[in-house]
């Protein structure tokens, strides 16, 4: 093994070369999928090397924090990532390579901060507490410590949603070259219904970027609709007593569809047996299982798609 001093540690490199997990995934697509299927099962390369090393910094006692692609997975948007990024002071990451380098992870390179794990070869990315995101240059935002900032699920601590949307923000804001991070926070906000009112939880320096993406999640004009059968009440009944019941229990619901702001479309109405009712507010959408509009379809009119929104 060769070696080279970073800080206090020698850090040491094994002298074969890890294959990395990124070139799998470039080399053969067909593993790159079967990999992507593992990873939103919970198995998978990326889990295993997750499990690994945050194992070990368990038994070091050192804190941290997941952040990046995993720490979105936590947070309910589920997005492939190919490699394992996590939040550490400089102190911490010093002993980290003292006690982990050369023990199932090696250096990328000579004097790099990161490590990649000899039996996945899956990186691990360290960022470091006190450093800035984005472009790096200084800003009211930094990483913080994350003995202060994480949350434990499964034996795994990860970065609270609001720093992690805090710190992309920032990130997307200030470098060109990290317009993902703004879509992330995009995604964050459709995949967790988060109101607007969420941007009171992060620094005043990103409100206006979270204000910019949240209505960017809900375009004007956007509307969910959710088509009540009005026949299938009395189908279902054997007896009028069985009728009346589900009549007002239909009834019931439909007022505290109305309380919530749900309306009856006024073109949809109810003649067709169907009633449309209709709603803008996608956390309501989702509470009442409402559909995006633009995947309706009149089937009487299949070669009318005039009113469909569509992407590629």
């Amino acid at each position: 093994m060769s070696g080279y001093t970073w800080g206090m540690a020698t850090i040491t490199r094994l002298p074969h070369r890890v294959l990395r997990y990124e070139e799998r995934l470039n080399a053969d697509p067909d593993w790159a999928l079967t990999e992507g299927s593992r990873f939103f099962m919970g198995d998978g390369e990326v889990r295993a090397t997750l499990n690994t090393v945050t194992r070990r910094l368990n038994d070091l006692g050192v804190p941290y924090a997941v952040v990046g692609g995993l720490a979105l997975v936590h947070h309910g948007y589920r997005r492939f990532t190919e490699d394992v990024d996590i939040l550490v002071t400089t102190a911490s990451l010093r002993l980290i390579h003292k006690r982990l380098d050369g023990l199932g992870f090696v250096p990328p390179f000579a004097k790099s901060k990161n490590l990649r794990d000899t039996a996945t070869g899956v990186k691990v990315e360290f960022l470091l507490t006190g450093a800035y995101p984005g472009d790096g240059k200084p800003k009211p935002v930094s990483f913080p410590d994350p003995a202060e900032v994480s949350e434990e699920s499964g034996g795994i601590r990860y970065l609270r949603l609001a720093t992690l949307v805090e710190l992309k923000l920032a990130s997307g804001l200030s470098a060109p070259d990290r317009l993902k991070d703004l879509a992330d926070v995009q995604a964050l906000i459709k995949a967790r219904n988060l109101p607007r009112e969420f941007a009171a939880q992060i620094d005043p320096s990103v409100r206006d970027g979270y204000y910019a993406q949240w209505a960017a999640a809900r375009p004007a004009g956007r509307r969910y609709v959710l088509l009540w059968r009005n026949k299938w009440l009395t189908v279902r009944a054997a007896s009028l007593a069985e009728m009346a019941a589900g009549l007002e229990a239909a009834a019931a619901e439909l007022r505290t569809m109305l309380a919530d702001g749900v309306a009856l479309d006024p073109d949809g109405g109810t003649a067709d047996d169907y009633a449309y009712l209709t709603t803008s507010d996608p956390a309501i959408a989702q509470k009442y299982g409402m559909e995006d509009e633009s995947e309706l379809w009149d089937k009487d009119e299949p070669g009318d798609d005039s009113g469909s929104a569509g992407h590629v």
